[in-house]
């Protein structure tokens, strides 16, 4: 179909379905889903309200390195031996 000399693009229900799946999952988010598959971020707004998946809507990921990770938990055990040692000190 075309509508101004644009192409507009029908998708079945389970290929909707499916995008809202991968979003689930967490691996990609919206942009990065619609540049896989050649699909306009909006559209998948479109879908989540649709439906009615609002819990995808402003999902942010977060993604740490293994280093990061390790680096956030030295920095645990340094707090902890700090606390520690105040203790012992107001004592």
């Amino acid at each position: 179909m075309y509508k101004n000399d644009k192409v507009i693009r029908r998708y079945s229900e389970s290929f909707k379905l499916k995008i809202l799946d991968e979003l689930t999952t967490g691996k990609l988010n919206k942009n990065q889903l619609g540049k896989l598959y050649g699909i306009n971020p909006t559209t998948i707004n479109e879908w989540i309200r649709k439906y009615e998946r609002k819990d995808l809507m402003n999902t942010r990921i977060k993604v740490e390195t293994k280093d990061e990770i390790t680096r956030i938990k030295e920095l645990q055990k340094e707090i902890e031996q700090l606390k520690k040692l105040l203790l012992k000190k107001d004592l």
